[in-house]
């Protein structure tokens, strides 16, 4: 993916998982990395020394994008640092815990949307004006949950992540006069901090019986997708497509 050098890539939620595996890849790839982080600075600081020990370039930028007038401060200083922004990934969310529909409350109902879906809208709407100038890619981080309805007691979630997968859709559509590309990566199960706390090692098992590679992916899997749909070189006439990545287990 040579065009990806010297690109700017802003990813969110990038301190661990499937973000900092990125954030690594495209560092690797030349890129310059704005990591985006919520609570875990230490970790989104590890992150940003492994990149600049492997010879790269990369900072960290806290913000919670539960809070829009944060996320928009947070596009500024990336803009700002780096003069530019060429790829987005919306990669930031989480299922805060499970709860089966009878027992969700307003605050839930709150708090995994504007985390899964709000976040995703609030941070794209300040960063396509920013990048129309020169056209450029953004990725949206869906779930195979948005296709299945998720595991148990992931009803919000998953309906957060359909929503995601479908603003993908009508993004890609809109922003064709600008150049932007919009597309979005849809892992399945993978074996990150996002199951701390609400994925017991029983539910983990059950998924991966399920899936015909018989294991549970990791983070590293997943950012060659994510690679190819940021480069204009190898997706350039990509947009609107949702990849799934999990081992088999959906087959759409």
């Amino acid at each position: 993916m040579q065009d990806l050098k010297g690109k700017v890539v802003l990813i969110t939620g990038a301190s661990t998982g499937i973000g900092a595996a990125a954030a690594r890849a495209f560092a690797a790839a030349g890129a310059r990395v704005a990591v985006n982080y919520r609570s875990r600075k230490d970790e989104a600081d590890q992150v940003v020394a492994s990149i600049a020990a492997a010879g790269g370039e990369a900072k960290p930028f806290p913000a919670d994008l539960t809070d829009t007038a944060d996320a928009d401060r947070m596009v500024r200083d990336v803009h700002a640092h780096f003069g530019r922004i060429d790829v987005l990934i919306n990669n930031a969310g989480g299922m805060v815990r499970r709860s089966n529909v009878v027992d969700i409350d307003d605050e839930l109902i709150d708090e995994v949307f504007k985390l899964n879906a709000r976040s995703v809208i609030a941070v794209s709407r300040r960063v396509i004006p920013l990048m129309a100038p020169h056209g450029g890619s953004i990725i949206n981080v869906t779930s195979q949950a948005a296709r299945t309805g998720g595991g148990p007691g992931a009803s919000l979630y998953a309906g957060c992540k359909g929503f995601v997968s479908t603003v993908t859709r009508t993004m890609a559509k809109e922003l064709v006069p600008q150049k932007i590309r919009v597309n979005a990566l849809a892992p399945g199960v993978i074996e990150t901090p996002f199951h701390e706390g609400i994925s017991s090692p029983d539910i983990l098992q059950t998924f991966a019986k399920s899936i015909p590679m018989g294991r549970l992916g990791t983070a590293d899997e997943c950012v060659g997708a994510l690679l190819f749909l940021a480069s204009e070189a190898a997706s350039g006439y990509v947009t609107g497509q949702v990849i799934e990545v999990n081992g088999g287990q959906i087959m759409p």
